[in-house]
């Protein structure tokens, strides 16, 4: 939401959305995942900015205002946050991330939750953003998550089509 700057040489992390509560609360996935970033964060030296992305899903305000709210509550400074507020999902967040750092010259790493950083990584390089190791946050209990595990089989092969169509199709565009 700040005028950040952008060196050259500092890296962005990238938390991919989770759902927000009907008290407006983050999930605990969120959690896991803002935890994840800011753990990357010291990790990467303390200069990274953060890019927390999702839009407003079913309950509460964007996901991304609800994520930068807990990088303020762990200390993050305010400067080092970039809200991509408009994403509806895995693709448009990572198109939309991908404008919004458009000419970044640092590495982009991403964080989600394990079975989704497969796709969040790749997306982020075929819509031509330099990627760096990104973070998977640590896993919910019990064992949901290989629901979400299957659920990925399809989507990652689809939204990767999906995104070279996109870029692609952007290519052809005159410039004006």
């Amino acid at each position: 939401m700040s005028g950040a700057s952008r060196p050259p040489s500092r890296p962005a992390i990238v938390i991919f959305g989770a759902a927000v509560r009907p008290d407006s609360r983050p999930s605990e996935t969120m959690r896991r995942r803002v935890t994840a970033a800011v753990e990357l964060g010291e990790m990467l030296g303390g200069n990274a900015l953060f890019v927390p992305t999702g839009g407003e899903g079913r309950h509460g305000p964007a996901e991304s205002a609800v994520m930068a709210k807990l990088l303020r509550d762990w200390g993050i400074d305010p400067d080092r946050i970039l809200e991509e507020p408009t994403g509806t999902d895995t693709l448009s967040s990572a198109r939309a991330v991908a404008a919004l750092l458009r000419g970044w010259e640092g590495r982009v790493h991403p964080v989600s939750s394990g079975y989704h950083l497969p796709r969040c990584g790749l997306l982020l390089r075929l819509m031509g953003l330099r990627l760096g190791r990104g973070r998977a946050a640590h896993a919910g209990p019990g064992f949901a998550e290989w629901r979400w595990r299957l659920r990925e089989m399809p989507a990652l092969p689809y939204d990767a089509a999906l995104a070279l169509w996109h870029r692609a199709r952007g290519r052809r565009r005159p410039q004006g």
